[in-house]
C-alpha cells in the first residue's frame, strides 16, 4: 500500500515539473521575444522614419531585457523633442511618444541661422514653417529663455513681436511688427510690461515710435 502512494506521488511531482516548464517555456517564449515592432508618435513622416532608422538596430535586444537608456540618448540627439515617453507593448513591440518643442526665436550663431526652441536647444530647420522674432546680440539660450517666459506671462502679445535686441549690459529692446521700438530697463518684471501694454493700448500715444523705459518711474516717449 506504501508503495502505491509513493508511485502516486512521484507521478504526481513528474507531471508538475513537465506542466511547470510548459508554463514557463510559454512565459519565456511571450516576454522574451525580439523587438519587431517600432513606432514614433508625435512627429512628420520625415522625422518619424529618421528616428526609427537610428533605433532599429534594438530589433535584435530582447525586449523585456532593453534598457530605455539606449533609447534615451538617441532620442537626445533630435532638438526638435521636447518630451518623450516609451511604452514597451508586449510581446515584441516599442512605442515611443513625443512631444515636439516650440520654436520661439531665430539668431546668428558661428555664422548660421539657428531657432532656438522651448527645449533649449537651437535648430537648424525651422519645421514650424512660422514668423519668428529675430534676435540681435548674442545672448545666453537661458538668458532669452527668462525673458520670453516673462513676456508670454504679461499682457504683451509675443507674436506681435518683430526682432529683440540684446546688450552686453544684459539688457533687451524690443521692436514690434508696427515698427515701434521699446527700450526697457535691466531688469524686467511682469508689471512693467503691464503698463507697456497700457501704453501701447492708449489712442493717444498712437504716432509715436519709441518708447524709452530705461529708467525708474519715467516714460520717454519719441515720436
Amino acid at each position: 500500500m506504501h508503495q502505491r502512494k509513493s508511485k502516486k506521488i512521484l507521478i504526481y511531482f513528474f507531471l508538475l515539473i513537465i506542466l511547470s516548464s510548459v508554463s514557463n517555456l510559454n512565459l519565456y517564449n511571450s516576454s522574451f521575444e525580439n523587438i519587431k515592432t517600432i513606432s514614433v508618435i508625435g512627429l512628420n513622416e520625415n522625422d518619424k522614419n529618421k528616428i526609427i532608422n537610428d533605433l532599429k538596430y534594438l530589433k535584435l535586444e530582447k525586449i523585456f531585457f532593453l534598457k530605455e537608456d539606449k533609447i534615451i540618448k538617441i532620442i537626445q540627439r533630435y532638438s526638435i523633442i521636447e518630451k518623450f515617453k516609451i511604452f514597451k507593448k508586449y510581446p515584441s513591440s516599442l512605442i515611443i511618444n513625443i512631444e515636439k518643442a516650440k520654436l520661439l526665436a531665430k539668431m546668428q550663431y558661428q555664422n548660421k541661422i539657428y531657432y532656438i526652441g522651448s527645449n533649449g536647444k537651437l535648430s537648424k530647420d525651422n519645421y514650424m514653417k512660422k514668423e519668428l522674432p529675430y534676435i540681435f546680440g548674442a545672448p545666453d539660450v537661458i538668458e532669452f529663455l527668462n525673458f520670453q517666459k516673462t513676456l508670454v506671462q504679461s499682457k504683451i502679445d509675443y507674436n506681435h513681436i518683430k526682432s529683440l535686441f540684446f546688450f552686453k549690459s544684459k539688457r533687451w529692446d524690443i521692436k514690434l511688427k508696427n515698427n515701434i521700438t521699446v527700450k526697457l530697463p535691466k531688469k524686467v518684471d511682469k508689471l512693467t510690461l503691464n503698463n507697456l501694454w497700457t501704453i501701447l493700448n492708449d489712442n493717444r500715444f498712437e504716432n509715436i515710435k519709441i518708447i524709452d523705459l530705461r529708467i525708474n518711474n519715467q516714460i520717454i516717449l519719441d515720436g
